[in-house]
């Protein structure tokens, strides 16, 4: 059983995928800092000095904070563009597999009635 758990976490694709989660997590906090600290007060300027994140509302004593939400969604915002840019890179980057493409019905039934005639 040992033997089988140590197979498995020295498989290549655990090791990425915890490699993976690590960079991720560190690649997290770079972009909460850089929509906390840079981008939303940028647009908070733009909107008149708002601040997004003292942004809330309290409805029967339930304080409802959505500006942090629209911070959390600027987030995601950002980490999916990059995840897009990083992703539409890798893929130009890959050698392209050439497609194989069958001739059209025509084309086989005419180099056929060719053979044929040839053979005659």
């Amino acid at each position: 059983m040992f033997k089988e758990f140590r197979d498995f976490i020295n498989k290549g694709n655990v090791m990425d995928l915890a490699i993976g989660i690590i960079i991720g997590a560190a690649f997290t906090a770079i972009v909460n800092s850089l929509v906390n600290d840079i981008v939303m007060p940028i647009i908070g300027i733009i909107l008149g000095g708002i601040d997004f994140s003292t942004l809330a509302v309290e409805i029967f004593s339930v304080t409802i904070s959505y500006g942090l939400f629209l911070q959390s969604l600027v987030n995601f915002l950002i980490i999916s563009y990059v995840v897009f840019l990083i992703i539409r890179t890798l893929n130009r980057l890959q050698p392209k597999k050439p497609v194989e493409t069958k001739p059209a019905e025509e084309i086989v039934l005419l180099t056929e009635i060719r053979d044929a005639l040839k053979m005659k």
